[in-house]
């Protein structure tokens, strides 16, 4: 892959794969959010100021971008979502099992079998929502496939806000949302 023209291929890729992809790419322009290289612990990182930067090797590894474009797609819902809920496992958790579905879309289309890790389907079967035990279990499947440097440990598990009022008494898990 040519680092001069991957970000156009990437986000012509998300455009002809419809739906979530494209979707991505209308935020992206709406937004005038960038795309970019850059040295990080994980494959992608979603920025205050207007980037996304994917890991290079990534995007020179991934000949197709499907994978690239799988995480273009969870960082763009971490931007809709908004800090405070993209820096929560209850953000993470819905940023993720929208990529791999994404994943999982794509193989499909293009004949490819998908072969998740065990932790990913254990991660997709998880129901998205405010129980505090399906969010540590999540909390726990991101940190066993994404490895040491992946620190969803460090994240309260709802929203800050809502993490706040819950650890006061003020908010129950059901009336989180």
């Amino acid at each position: 892959m040519q680092r001069s023209n991957w970000s156009s291929q990437l986000l012509r890729g998300l455009e002809l794969s419809g739906g979530t992809g494209l979707d991505s790419v209308r935020y992206l322009r709406e937004h005038g959010i960038k795309l970019a290289l850059g040295r990080q612990a994980s494959g992608a990182q979603w920025r205050p100021w207007k980037r996304i930067v994917l890991r290079p090797n990534v995007v020179e590894a991934d000949q197709d971008l499907t994978y690239a474009m799988s995480l273009v797609v969870h960082e763009v819902r971490h931007l809709q979502q908004g800090w405070l809920v993209a820096l929560s496992v209850y953000g993470e958790l819905e940023a993720w099992q929208l990529q791999f579905r994404y994943l999982e879309s794509l193989h499909a289309r293009i004949g490819q079998h998908g072969n998740a890790s065990p932790f990913i389907e254990r991660l997709l079967d998880l129901p998205l929502g405010w129980n505090r035990s399906v969010l540590r279990q999540a909390q726990g499947l991101m940190r066993a496939y994404g490895g040491p440097k992946y620190r969803a440990d460090l994240l309260p598990l709802y929203p800050f806000h809502k993490e706040v009022l819950y650890l006061l008494g003020l908010c129950s898990p059901v009336r989180a949302a």
